[in-house]
């Protein structure tokens, strides 16, 4: 993005004067006939920042979404949206802002006169056409058709949209869908920025990568259920990390495994290496200990897991289960 995301954003007008939850789910279920979509799904999110609903495809994040917004109902379990229920979506959708799917303009109307359309349908004064097109990095390019705009810049001008009431909270699913690294970059920053400014954002995505760089929070789901829910810190601090210990020469390992069995470290033997488990801060001390011993090691390595690895093995031990 360019300079425009370092700016103040326009901040909430009529600010929340309660402490309700952004979004509150109890038991919350949707059933397809034998499909279970969302299985008993409760969590909480709290106000502010930027709150990632993570899950591979088909774990129920779209779903999950589509309740919250009204579009469709629950099969059992109730769920609440800037404190009112969502059985009743009117009671709060002038505080919410969405983009569901891929956004779809009319191509030959301008950028400017898509929002001033959608304005006009929600009874939004046209100064906020302007303010929303600084948020997203449009200004100058909103006299331009639609249709003649990139993937990036399309996903940008929905994001206006969903902006256009000044919503508590915008729930974006998969924003970054098929854009290419540019375009994914710039719509992680913007995320970020609305996050900072005092908005709830609640963005859904299978981009591990993405969410770890823009969410503060997490919500982890598979097969519809919770996995996992907190912060983003949280998550990463339930990594696995080992050590790889390589010697140079093979007749070396069995000696090299006494040596570390002496010192107190517990590690695995597969006949060609040693993997110590959770010992990564102590290569330093097995460096030492190989040498004094007169072993010289062909590879010292700490391996440590990314979100992407703690991910697949929360919802891979989700599946099992």
């Amino acid at each position: 993005m360019t300079a425009t995301l370092t700016r103040d954003l326009p901040t909430t007008q009529n600010p929340p004067q309660t402490t309700h939850p952004a979004i509150e789910l109890n038991g919350l279920t949707k059933e397809y006939g034998d499909l279970v979509a969302v299985d008993d799904l409760t969590l909480q999110v709290e106000r502010g920042g930027v709150v990632g609903l993570l899950g591979p495809n088909g774990a129920g994040k779209s779903t999950i979404i589509r309740m919250l917004l009204g579009l469709i109902a629950p099969s059992a379990g109730t769920g609440r949206v800037l404190g009112d229920d969502i059985s009743r979506p009117r009671a709060y959708m002038d505080q919410i802002g969405a983009l569901v799917e891929s956004p779809v303009f009319y191509p030959k109307l301008t950028g400017r006169d898509n929002l001033r359309t959608l304005a006009v349908l929600a009874g939004i004064d046209d100064s906020r056409i302007d303010e929303v097109l600084e948020v997203v990095d449009l200004t100058g390019r909103d006299r331009d058709r639609a249709g003649d705009y990139s993937l990036g810049m399309k996903q940008r001008l929905a994001i206006a949209a969903a902006l256009l009431k000044d919503p508590e909270l915008v729930i974006l699913d998969e924003p970054t869908n098929g854009l290419d690294p540019a375009g994914i970059v710039e719509i992680r920053e913007l995320l970020i920025e609305l996050g900072r400014a005092g908005k709830t954002i609640f963005v859904s995505s299978h981009l591990l990568a993405e969410i770890q760089a823009a969410c503060d929070r997490v919500v982890v789901i598979n097969h519809g259920s919770l996995v996992f829910e907190g912060t983003t810190r949280a998550l990463l601090e339930q990594s696995h990390d080992e050590l790889v210990i390589v010697p140079e020469r093979p007749d070396d390992l069995s000696r090299l495994a006494a040596v570390l069995d002496e010192a107190g470290i517990e590690f695995l033997a597969n006949g060609i290496l040693l993997r110590a488990p959770e010992a990564s801060s102590q290569a330093a001390f097995v460096n030492r200990l190989a040498f004094n011993n007169d072993i010289t090691l062909r590879e010292l390595r700490c391996d440590v897991e990314d979100l992407e690895d703690v991910f697949l093995r929360l919802t891979n031990a989700r599946k099992a289960n």
